[in-house]
């Protein structure tokens, strides 16, 4: 189940929140919202919950045991299980697929293919497992004694399917006193709906555009269709991911939760480091401190440093997906950031314009094999945005239309937060300038804004209701 579902908007969150509110003066608060938490899976991967029960049960002990013994040991045991389950579930095929190529080189008859199910927000809830078992070796948590509350740390729905990935040690006290207020419903109630507009209103626009540019072979797109290409699903991947994270934040504030920011406009970053440190930040953060800094991050050696952060971002491309072209994308931004380590980055500093046209082009090409299945047909588009091709059959006429000039311009602006600078930069000098300021009145800035929250809101469940074209980028990893 996905939050731009018109069943979750209009059947399991009105019940959630009625069920939350009666319950949250009850010792059993925990309890109601982990149950709510299981069938929230259960209605979008059915029998495959047993799984993630199962993780948790064995975190749970393997928490005590980490918790009692202190030892490298223990929590070397944890972390390798809970590895290995990943990798099973996630992992196997692509592992025979490899295998079998190699196989093949030596005339070996290959491995049978073994076809299993990829189980939502394994990738998810497995590193919510892995950080805690080393937080609470490192003394950084408390161990879970409850179960109940271990399980709805792992289950809790609004990061279960996607995240952000959230610490034990952040929301640990929140289990026992989090509160309900007025206030932080509304908080909740605003940042959902400008997730859900950035999900249903930008991001499907633009991407059902995208993924017809995609489609095509490479060979048959002109080079404008190719820009367009890209750009678009840029743009959708950035509404996509980022609305989903609003509105999994605004889903926590509801429920008396607050959840760290996830992204901070990466497309404004002026180095692949600045992206890294606005672009999917709990996934950053979580290698940054569980990997990164246990092989001795940039405390070793300039080699050793460069061969950490090559790790880094291997493991962070294959932890997107089972495929080589992910690998290739991690690989690319590692590169990168060596490179602003060695010479790229004090060049940069001396061309302020260059530095921002520099990292989006590194992203963008990036995303070409993050989006594109095969490495072939990844390079073959690459050479499409370089290459002009007076005969080509599809040309960016056949594609471009109000509807989706209008959505890119408008998600052009809000990814660099552009509206916010022409309202505090412009806007705002203006009122002062001519003293209209003194007739803004809060309240009735609140109002119209409130009256805009609801007429996005009913634009979006109506793109909700007559829209087949609904897709969640990060739901498979």
């Amino acid at each position: 189940m996905v939050f731009s579902s018109s069943f979750f908007l209009f059947f399991f969150l009105p019940i959630t929140l009625v069920l939350t509110l009666v319950s949250q003066y009850s010792k059993y608060k925990n309890l109601v919202l982990l149950i709510i938490s299981i069938l929230f899976y259960v209605f979008g991967e059915g029998e495959l919950v047993i799984l993630m029960f199962g993780s948790i049960t064995l975190n749970y002990f393997l928490g005590k045991w980490v918790g009692q013994s202190s030892t490298k040991v223990a929590v070397t045991v944890g972390v390798i299980i809970n590895v290995l389950i990943l990798i099973i579930f996630k992992y196997t095929g692509f592992i025979i697929e490899n295998l079998n190529e190699i196989l093949k080189l030596y005339k070996i008859a290959p491995l049978p293919k073994i076809e299993i199910k990829l189980p939502a927000g394994i990738s998810f809830y497995t590193f919510h497992s892995i950080s805690y078992l080393i937080d609470v070796y490192r003394k950084d948590n408390k161990v879970q004694k409850s179960y109940v509350d271990m399980a709805l740390y792992i289950a809790l729905f609004p990061q279960l399917i996607a995240g952000p990935i959230i610490r034990y040690k952040d929301i640990a006290n929140q289990f026992i006193k989090r509160k309900i207020n007025v206030i932080r419903f509304q908080n909740g109630i605003e940042r959902f709906i400008v997730g859900l507009a950035k999900k249903v209103i930008i991001a499907n626009t633009i991407g059902f555009t995208a993924d017809l540019i995609f489609d095509i072979n490479p060979s048959e797109i002109s080079l404008p269709l190719a820009w367009l290409g890209i750009i678009s699903y840029s743009l959708q991947l950035y509404f996509d991911f980022s609305g989903y994270s609003d509105m999994a934040i605004g889903l926590a504030k509801m429920l008396g939760f607050d959840f760290l920011e996830n992204f901070n406009f990466p497309y404004k970053a002026s180095s692949i480091k600045a992206f890294w440190s606005r672009w999917h930040i709990s996934l950053s953060n979580w290698f940054r401190d569980y990997l990164y800094i246990p092989l001795g991050g940039n405390r070793v050696s300039p080699l050793r440093t460069y061969l950490n952060l090559s790790i880094v971002f291997f493991l962070t491309g294959l932890w997107h997906g089972a495929s080589w072209n992910f690998i290739i994308w991690g690989v690319i931004h590692g590169f990168f950031l060596i490179m602003e380590r060695l010479w790229l980055g004090s060049i940069l500093t001396k061309a302020r314009v260059l530095k921002h046209v520099y990292t989006l082009l590194v992203v963008m090409l990036a995303w070409v094999f993050f989006r594109i299945d095969g490495l072939s047909k990844a390079l073959n588009y690459i050479k499409a945005l370089f290459l002009y091709k007076s005969n080509s059959s599809n040309t960016i006429d056949m594609y471009l239309n109000f509807e989706l000039v209008l959505t890119l311009g408008i998600a052009i602006l809000l990814s660099f937060n552009g509206f916010n600078y022409f309202y505090k930069k412009i806007l705002l000098n203006l009122f002062k300038k001519f003293k209209y300021h003194k007739l803004i009145n809060y309240q009735l800035f609140k109002n119209i804004k409130a009256i805009a929250l609801i007429v996005i809101f009913v634009y979006a469940c109506l793109n909700v209701f007559s829209s087949s074209y609904n897709p969640f980028i990060y739901f498979r990893f």
